[in-house]
């Protein structure tokens, strides 16, 4: 290219800036880098509920079947759209919205259990608002996040109960939860809430179920459980920016809600505060290998994987022919309530 040419190109190219500019087309660059020194602690806050629920982000709550996990959801969120500290922890007080995607009947028996035994006669408006209609949230989160938008309604929780009743399609499939994590981002983003998704546990109750991809996006995982007492433990195994391992501990309580069209008697149950059944007040005799394995676990002071806690045994003199021993032992101690998986590994019930 000769300099007749360069000179050319060049006014060629400060022609095509000018006419950008002139247009307001200009745009600085989408990756923008952040120097260090500009890099500031942010103070807002950054729970929905301190120590259980980050704010925004996407919380996992799972369990076996009957467990109490949309119970305890429910519980929780009122809570939120209330301002009202739960279980001595502070709350992001606002508005809720809670997706009921089955059992829409029971809920309106448990919102009326949940009025008669926390709200006074007088209570002022809750900002909680149930979205009582089954969705295939993949599909439909563009036109959920609209009519919500429609209604002038600024979530800073967003409930999704259960994800089997969000989604057409396979939780095994890594498409179909990849998609199904795709729409709790946006749903995530469109309102900067936090985003709880009820869940069921897998075969073995060791998991949740389905692809594991939706517990490698979660910032927060609670698994739901009962005690020998029927006790609801919530356990928190996984938090992203936050301590593990503690454990709240409730109770259904039955309520008379009122009458059928037969005069029958409506019971519901709300949620209360309760004491875990310690392994002495549960009156189970552990066998000699169930105590150390139990012990070793203690002892430890931390999460221990499988392997881990197996080697470990071994160490206290444990073990056998049979491959399974170690298996036996972890999972009669989790039968008994005594232990529980979380991401980082088994850990002892507090």
């Amino acid at each position: 290219m000769d300099i007749e040419e360069w000179s050319n190109s060049r006014l060629d190219a400060e022609i095509i800036q000018l006419d950008a500019n002139r247009n307001g087309k200009a745009k600085g660059p989408r990756f923008k880098l952040v120097p260090f020194n500009s890099i500031e602690l942010g103070t807002d806050r950054r729970y929905l509920v301190k120590g259980l629920v980050p704010y925004p982000g996407l919380t996992v709550i799972w369990g076996p079947p009957k467990c109490g996990k949309s119970f305890w959801a429910f519980d929780l969120s009122m809570h939120v759209a209330l301002g009202r500290q739960y279980r001595g922890r502070r709350v992001h007080q606002g508005a809720v919205v809670y997706c009921c995607f089955e059992g829409q009947d029971g809920f309106k028996a448990r919102a009326e259990a949940f009025r008669q035994k926390h709200l006074a006669e007088d209570s002022v408006e809750i900002p909680f608002h149930l979205m009582p209609v089954r969705a295939d949230l993949p599909r439909e989160y563009q036109d959920l996040i609209g009519d919500i938008r429609m209604q002038g309604i600024q979530p800073v929780a967003f409930v999704l109960d259960t994800l089997n009743r969000s989604l057409v399609g396979s939780e095994n499939s890594d498409e179909d939860m990849g998609n199904y994590i795709k729409a709790t981002d946006a749903i995530r983003e469109a309102f900067d809430c936090s985003v709880l998704v009820v869940h069921h546990c897998g075969i073995n109750d060791s998991r949740p179920r389905g692809h594991t991809s939706l517990t490698g996006a979660a910032d927060a995982r609670l698994a739901v459980t009962r005690d020998v007492a029927k006790n609801i433990l919530v356990d928190v195994e996984f938090m992203k920016d936050g301590e593990e391992g503690e454990t709240i501990v409730s109770a259904l309580e039955s309520v008379d809600v009122g009458h059928d069209q037969d005069g029958d008697l409506i019971i519901s149950c709300v949620i209360v505060p309760s004491e875990a059944v310690t392994s002495e007040r549960r009156g189970t005799k552990l066998s000699a290998n169930q105590q150390t394995m139990l012990d070793v676990l203690v002892a430890a002071g931390r999460p221990l994987s499988s392997d881990e806690w197996t080697e470990l045994a071994k160490q206290a003199g444990l073990g056998s022919s049979r491959r399974a021993w170690a298996w036996d032992l972890r999972n009669a101690l989790k039968k008994m309530c005594l232990v529980y998986e979380g991401v980082n590994g088994w850990s002892p019930h507090k």
